[in-house]
């Protein structure tokens, strides 16, 4: 093992120490570094998008003492062990490119995509020790973010022939979607507005998913960019000495259509 990443699990191991340990960390377990654990991902997640590689390095080790945080706990419980989770990992990576460690032959990228949901599949089928009934959805994080998990299930139910053939026929349902949505909201039965909102969003990152655009990095772009632009509508409010708030929807939507053109310079 690398001399640094022995150092590492070391000091895990000293700060989880029952008599010299730090108090902190003694009293961690796995569920409530859960949002330590999300949290530096995001911070990794950060660092890439600002291009900044000294902060990438930082949150990658973050992220790195997160994995051996859970692993220690888990080989104080006889559960496993950190040399454990490296060779399944190592184990998965070999297993699934069978072109690249075996005599596997792959033409196409879509004969390797096939190849590589197929290793998936076959894994949780092996590893499916739940009283639920297999599916081909079964092993998809409940925790994803609700745009990420939509397109893992969707993903998932196309590769078994359950999807449009091509993009014009989600055009349509996105429209018939949003007709539902406007019936319900004339209704005024929120629970059914809500129902129909989430209908709406589904078939959204379906349509995404066919025009292969990442549903969550689009969300994600466009919240940037609406911040952005609602920022510059601020700056210009209070250079004229107003307030957002004493300001009438017009002023504010003539503010906001000129920092469209002014960011898009840029």
């Amino acid at each position: 093992m690398l001399k640094n990443t022995q150092n590492l699990l070391d000091i895990m191991s000293r700060l989880r120490h029952p008599e010299q340990g730090c108090a902190w960390d003694l009293k961690q377990n796995s569920t409530s570094l859960i949002p330590y654990s999300i949290e530096e991902t995001y911070e990794v997640i950060d660092a890439i998008e600002r291009n900044d590689p000294d902060d990438l390095c930082s949150e990658l080790g973050d992220l790195l003492l997160q994995v051996v945080f859970h692993a220690q706990i888990a080989e104080e419980q006889g559960l496993f062990t950190f040399e454990q989770v490296s060779a399944g990992i190592c184990d998965k990576l070999t297993r699934r490119h069978p072109h690249v460690f075996a005599d596997a032959v792959f033409n196409t990228d879509a004969e390797r995509h096939q190849a590589w949901e197929q290793a998936k599949a076959d894994e949780r089928q092996e590893k499916n020790k739940t009283a639920e009934p297999s599916s081909v959805l079964s092993g998809v994080a409940r925790n994803l973010p609700a745009l990420l998990e939509c397109e893992k299930i969707q993903d998932r139910a196309a590769n078994y022939g359950f999807d449009w053939p091509d993009v014009p026929p989600v055009f349509d349902k996105v429209l018939e979607e949003l007709d539902e949505v406007k019936e319900a909201w004339q209704s005024g039965d929120q629970a059914h507005i809500q129902e129909e909102i989430g209908d709406l969003l589904l078939v959204a990152v379906n349509l995404a998913r066919h025009l292969n655009v990442n549903a969550e990095v689009a969300l994600k772009e466009s919240t940037k960019k609406f911040s952005k632009r609602f920022q510059h509508v601020e700056q210009q409010v209070e250079a004229a000495g107003l307030n957002l708030k004493d300001c009438e929807l017009a002023e504010l939507d003539a503010l906001w259509n000129k920092a469209k053109l002014a960011l898009n310079k840029k």
